[in-house]
């Protein structure tokens, strides 16, 4: 069995962080495209590639244009630069659930003090260095 093509888990990525920024579920996406959930776990694992006219009708659904799925892939074709692992690693984050729940939920707290505790603990949490 053959590894997925590093551009199709790309643009899968992108699809997932997509669906989960709508709140949409993956049945939800499957039922608007005529396809089974199966079938859109496999575009977002990058498994299965996505065809072009797919990809236009996903486009349309999740409301992006067809280049938004490729968006960040120059650097990867590129090679690694310098400090893009970091941006690899925080939009892996924003494509997950867990990612996307906590992004949404600290983007309404208005307290500053009480936004920098809860970076304060994240950080201690996370096994950061404590601010002197």
């Amino acid at each position: 069995m053959r590894a997925p093509n590093p551009i199709d888990i790309h643009v899968g990525k992108r699809l997932r962080m997509r669906r989960l920024m709508l709140d949409m579920s993956q049945e939800t996406l499957a039922g608007a495209l005529g396809l089974t959930f199966q079938q859109v776990q496999k575009y977002e694992k990058g498994s299965n590639r996505v065809g072009a006219s797919r990809l236009h009708r996903i486009s349309e659904v999740l409301q992006v244009p067809v280049a938004f799925f490729f968006e960040g892939l120059a650097n990867k074709a590129a090679g690694k630069e310098r400090g893009t692992e970091a941006l690899d690693y925080v939009a892996d984050f924003v494509a997950s659930s867990d990612g996307l729940a906590l992004i949404r939920s600290f983007s309404k707290i208005k307290n500053t003090k009480l936004r920098r505790s809860i970076i304060d603990l994240v950080e201690r949490a996370g096994g950061a260095p404590e601010a002197n």
